[in-house]
Protein backbone atom coordinates (compact mmCIF):
# COMPACT_ATOMS: atom_id res chain seq x y z
CA UNK A 1 0.00 0.00 0.00
CA UNK A 2 1.15 3.57 -0.87
CA UNK A 3 2.25 5.50 2.44
CA UNK A 4 0.64 8.76 3.04
CA UNK A 5 2.85 11.59 4.16
CA UNK A 6 0.54 13.27 6.65
CA UNK A 7 1.08 16.45 8.56
CA UNK A 8 0.86 16.98 12.42
CA UNK A 9 -1.34 19.84 11.83
CA UNK A 10 -4.00 17.59 9.86
CA UNK A 11 -5.46 15.02 11.74
CA UNK A 12 -5.53 11.37 10.34
CA UNK A 13 -8.81 9.88 9.73
CA UNK A 14 -8.95 6.19 10.78
CA UNK A 15 -11.54 4.10 8.87
CA UNK A 16 -14.20 2.32 10.90
CA UNK A 17 -13.36 -1.33 11.67
CA UNK A 18 -16.44 -2.80 10.10
CA UNK A 19 -17.37 -5.18 7.47
CA UNK A 20 -19.28 -3.03 5.53
CA UNK A 21 -15.66 -1.23 5.18
CA UNK A 22 -13.97 -4.48 4.40
CA UNK A 23 -12.28 -5.13 6.91
CA UNK A 24 -12.31 -8.58 8.07
CA UNK A 25 -10.89 -10.66 11.06
CA UNK A 26 -11.00 -14.02 12.39
CA UNK A 27 -13.02 -14.95 15.80
CA UNK A 28 -9.28 -16.15 17.20
CA UNK A 29 -8.13 -12.65 16.22
CA UNK A 30 -11.04 -11.10 17.84
CA UNK A 31 -10.25 -13.14 20.59
CA UNK A 32 -6.57 -12.30 21.31
CA UNK A 33 -7.22 -8.49 20.83
CA UNK A 34 -10.27 -8.14 23.66
CA UNK A 35 -7.64 -9.33 25.73
CA UNK A 36 -5.36 -6.49 25.04
CA UNK A 37 -5.14 -3.86 28.02
CA UNK A 38 -5.05 -0.35 28.03
CA UNK A 39 -4.15 -0.43 31.55
CA UNK A 40 -1.83 -1.97 34.01
CA UNK A 41 -0.34 -4.15 31.44
CA UNK A 42 2.83 -5.89 32.62
CA UNK A 43 5.36 -3.75 31.57
CA UNK A 44 3.62 -1.02 33.57
CA UNK A 45 3.03 -2.60 36.40
CA UNK A 46 6.86 -3.51 36.66
CA UNK A 47 7.78 -0.39 36.39
CA UNK A 48 5.09 1.43 38.69
CA UNK A 49 6.65 -1.47 41.65
CA UNK A 50 10.10 -0.71 40.88
CA UNK A 51 9.65 3.06 41.59
CA UNK A 52 7.15 2.46 44.44
CA UNK A 53 10.18 0.56 45.83
CA UNK A 54 12.48 3.16 45.10
CA UNK A 55 10.43 5.32 47.24
CA UNK A 56 8.93 7.28 44.36
CA UNK A 57 5.52 8.09 44.97
CA UNK A 58 2.81 8.91 41.77
CA UNK A 59 -0.62 8.89 40.80
CA UNK A 60 -2.01 6.10 38.70
CA UNK A 61 -3.62 6.98 35.83
CA UNK A 62 -5.24 10.37 37.25
CA UNK A 63 -8.63 11.57 35.65
CA UNK A 64 -8.18 15.03 34.38
CA UNK A 65 -4.95 14.37 32.33
CA UNK A 66 -5.17 14.28 28.71
CA UNK A 67 -3.51 11.35 27.12
CA UNK A 68 -4.50 9.33 29.89
CA UNK A 69 -0.77 9.17 31.56
CA UNK A 70 0.01 6.00 33.06
CA UNK A 71 1.95 7.81 36.20
CA UNK A 72 2.40 11.31 37.00
CA UNK A 73 4.41 12.39 39.59
CA UNK A 74 3.08 16.11 40.16
CA UNK A 75 5.62 17.03 42.84
CA UNK A 76 8.09 17.14 39.91
CA UNK A 77 5.98 18.14 37.36
CA UNK A 78 6.86 14.40 35.15
CA UNK A 79 4.34 12.74 33.01
CA UNK A 80 5.49 9.03 32.95
CA UNK A 81 4.18 6.68 29.78
CA UNK A 82 4.30 3.00 28.73
CA UNK A 83 3.73 2.42 25.08
CA UNK A 84 3.04 -0.64 23.67
CA UNK A 85 5.68 -1.02 20.65
CA UNK A 86 2.58 -2.29 17.88
CA UNK A 87 -0.23 0.45 19.18
CA UNK A 88 2.71 3.27 19.38
CA UNK A 89 4.61 2.36 16.42
CA UNK A 90 7.70 1.57 17.51
CA UNK A 91 10.37 1.24 14.32
CA UNK A 92 7.10 2.01 12.92
CA UNK A 93 8.59 2.78 9.00
CA UNK A 94 10.40 -1.46 9.01
CA UNK A 95 7.16 -2.78 10.58
CA UNK A 96 4.60 -1.28 8.51
CA UNK A 97 5.45 -2.68 5.46
CA UNK A 98 5.23 -6.39 7.25
CA UNK A 99 1.53 -5.70 7.89
CA UNK A 100 -0.43 -8.48 5.81
CA UNK A 101 -4.18 -7.81 6.84
CA UNK A 102 -6.51 -5.01 6.93
CA UNK A 103 -3.73 -2.47 5.71
CA UNK A 104 -6.11 0.48 5.17
CA UNK A 105 -7.24 0.33 8.35
CA UNK A 106 -4.26 -0.08 10.69
CA UNK A 107 -1.77 2.20 9.26
CA UNK A 108 -3.53 5.24 9.60
CA UNK A 109 -5.34 3.53 12.87
CA UNK A 110 -0.87 3.39 14.53
CA UNK A 111 -0.01 6.64 12.35
CA UNK A 112 -2.85 8.20 14.29
CA UNK A 113 -1.79 7.24 17.71
CA UNK A 114 1.68 8.37 16.79
CA UNK A 115 0.59 12.01 15.82
CA UNK A 116 -1.62 12.07 19.10
CA UNK A 117 1.06 11.03 21.27
CA UNK A 118 3.39 14.39 19.83
CA UNK A 119 0.56 16.34 20.26
CA UNK A 120 -0.03 15.52 23.89
CA UNK A 121 3.68 15.80 24.38
CA UNK A 122 3.81 19.40 23.20
CA UNK A 123 0.22 19.80 25.45
CA UNK A 124 1.91 18.85 28.41
CA UNK A 125 5.49 20.63 27.55
CA UNK A 126 3.49 24.10 27.31
CA UNK A 127 2.38 23.34 30.79
CA UNK A 128 5.50 22.72 32.30
CA UNK A 129 5.45 18.75 32.57
CA UNK A 130 8.02 16.78 31.22
CA UNK A 131 6.79 13.36 29.49
CA UNK A 132 9.22 10.25 29.76
CA UNK A 133 8.14 7.74 27.69
CA UNK A 134 9.46 4.15 28.02
CA UNK A 135 8.62 1.40 25.31
CA UNK A 136 7.39 -1.25 26.99
CA UNK A 137 10.52 -3.91 25.84
CA UNK A 138 12.73 -1.34 27.27
CA UNK A 139 10.96 -1.98 30.63
CA UNK A 140 10.42 -5.34 30.10
CA UNK A 141 14.60 -5.84 29.19
CA UNK A 142 16.20 -2.41 30.90
CA UNK A 143 13.30 -2.05 34.17
CA UNK A 144 16.49 -0.87 36.17
CA UNK A 145 17.78 1.50 33.26
CA UNK A 146 14.05 3.03 33.45
CA UNK A 147 13.71 3.76 36.67
CA UNK A 148 17.04 4.93 37.02
CA UNK A 149 16.16 7.60 34.12
CA UNK A 150 13.18 8.68 36.71
CA UNK A 151 15.59 8.63 39.68
CA UNK A 152 18.26 11.03 38.07
CA UNK A 153 15.22 13.49 37.01
CA UNK A 154 13.86 13.65 39.94
CA UNK A 155 17.19 14.37 41.52
CA UNK A 156 17.73 17.19 38.87
CA UNK A 157 14.07 18.80 40.10
CA UNK A 158 15.45 18.71 43.77
CA UNK A 159 18.72 20.59 42.69
CA UNK A 160 16.16 23.11 40.80
CA UNK A 161 17.05 22.27 37.24
CA UNK A 162 13.28 21.68 36.07
CA UNK A 163 10.56 24.43 35.46
CA UNK A 164 9.25 25.40 38.38
CA UNK A 165 4.82 25.13 39.04
CA UNK A 166 4.74 29.25 37.93
CA UNK A 167 4.50 29.67 34.57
Amino acid sequence: MEVKPYHDNEVIQVPRFEEESGFYTTKQRSKTMSKIRAKNSIPELKLRKALWASRVRFRIHPKGFPGKPDLVINKYRLIIFVDGVFWHGFEWDKRKINLKKNVGFWIPKIERNMQRDRQINELFRLRGYTVMRFWEHQVNQKLAACVNQVLLYIEASKLGKVPSLDL
